[in-house]
């Protein structure tokens, strides 16, 4: 008995969305930011090439980007940096310095961030000054790593140790809402690669790997979908209170259509930093809205037209994504202005598919505007059905964030045959009433 308890516990833990959302994601298990410490040089003053790569398939770092945060364990400084900088100088009052050139950075804590595009040449080196953003692996593998290079003087030597091994720095963190990351670890050293045709070899490497979870990332979603289809009029919303109730603390601020003053001052404010979330009053207060609208239904074919809808008033989302599991995905046969790949694959499984826009295009989703696309399905005769709400996506994600669904008991009905198109449901009752009128007529003979 207490066997079939643990068993049921399991079945119960696997099931929670919350659960899955904290240790495992099943739609990229392998996903995850990985940080990589190359010392080219150990003496004392150490050479260390830091590079960030963004393992994720569908996951990307938007703006204010990364920051890159950890802990000494002793008296080391930076004394210089090139491809980033750190946030804060700290109080340097107690180390020896030419005066000329002070340390970057003394701080205990230091917190290191990109440069921004443009900078001069000789403050770069190869991957950085993006401004802390990082592509997923899916949209651009090019754009999916950062990196820079530091000079760290005084470092403590591991007890004493002959060989000079710098004592591993603790508590590291990305400075990313949903990541926390684990502890420096030593794995073997290969090489680093300095110049476009220029690699040098690596005395010592450390490792950090930063994992996402969305319940660590906040209580409550941050996008939502809604459904309709061609056979029913009734259009299915977002549930209510989705992102937060109106005017609650959970609640990003909103705004309603009848202050356009205070929107547009909004849209008018100055700064480098991201502006914080400012959408528009409804009854889900989400930012992102995806819509499913089943379109038409063929013989061979069904047509599904897809929308994200932006209620940010101030903000643009660019490099957006979705993702979407369903289970004809894998019969996608023709899709409209969005790139597709499925995403990943299990077998014969092919189930989760990620859209995201076209460069120069609709890339970038637009503050209080929307993106759409059309795609074309070809039914498999062996699964394929309408009825069940078969036709409405399993999961939605935006931007790596799952998107709350409606309850399935309230899906649009929809039709299992193609000819459903071809009749209205006005025409049907008129079929009903003339049948059930002759056939009382006969029934009076």
């Amino acid at each position: 008995m207490a066997m079939e308890r643990l068993v049921l516990l399991i079945f119960l833990c696997y099931l929670s969305p919350r659960f899955a959302a904290d240790a495992y994601d099943p739609v990229d298990p392998l996903g995850n930011i990985t940080i990589i410490w190359d010392f080219l040089g150990i003496d004392t003053t150490s050479t260390v090439m830091v590079s960030i790569h963004n393992y994720q398939l569908y996951r990307h770092i938007e703006r204010p980007g990364w920051r890159l945060g950890w802990t000494w364990a002793g008296h080391e400084i930076i004394g210089d940096v090139t491809g980033a900088e750190t946030t804060e100088q700290g109080n340097c009052s107690g180390v020896h310095f030419d005066p000329r050139k002070p340390p970057h950075c003394c701080d205990k804590r230091p917190v290191m961030v990109d440069l921004p595009p443009g900078v001069p040449y000789d403050k770069q080196v190869a991957n950085c000054c993006r401004g802390g953003v990082l592509s997923s692996l899916t949209q651009s593998n090019s754009t999916a790593t950062a990196a820079f290079q530091m000079y760290v003087n005084n470092f403590e030597r591991d007890g004493g140790n002959a060989d000079g091994v710098p004592v591993k720095p603790t508590n590291f963190s990305i400075g990313v809402p949903g990541y926390t990351c684990s502890n420096a670890t030593q794995v073997p050293a290969t090489r680093s690669k300095v110049g476009p045709q220029r690699h040098v070899q690596v005395l010592l490497t450390w490792q950090i790997t930063c994992s996402y979870s969305q319940f660590r990332d906040g209580p409550s979603p941050s996008c939502c979908v809604s459904l309709s289809s061609f056979y029913n009029n009734t259009i299915v919303g977002c549930p209510q209170c989705s992102c937060g109730c109106p005017r609650s603390p959970s609640a990003p601020q909103c705004l309603s259509d009848d202050e356009q003053s205070k929107i547009q001052a909004l849209r008018d404010g100055d700064g480098d930093d991201p502006p914080a979330p400012v959408i528009r009053c409804t009854e889900h207060m989400c930012p992102i809205r995806v819509h499913w609208h089943v379109k038409q239904n063929y013989r061979e074919y069904w047509r599904v037209k897809a929308s994200i809808t932006n209620y940010d008033v101030v903000s643009n989302y660019s490099d957006w994504n979705l993702v979407v599991r369903h289970p004809n995905l894998g019969n996608l046969t023709q899709l409209f202005s969005f790139n597709y790949q499925p995403l990943i694959q299990y077998g014969t499984i092919n189930d989760t598919a990620m859209f995201w826009g076209i460069v120069n295009y609709n890339d970038m989703l637009l503050q209080d505007g929307n993106v759409q696309s059309e795609m074309i399905l070809k039914k498999d005769p062996s699964e394929f059905t309408f009825s069940g709400g078969w036709a409405f996506p399993r999961r939605v994600y935006f931007n790596g964030h799952e998107c709350a669904m409606p309850s399935p008991d309230q899906y649009p009905s929809l039709p299992n045959a193609a000819w459903d198109v071809r009749v209205s449901a006005v025409q049907r009752w008129l079929v009903t009433g003339s049948c059930l009128l002759l056939l009382s007529m006969f029934l009076v003979v």
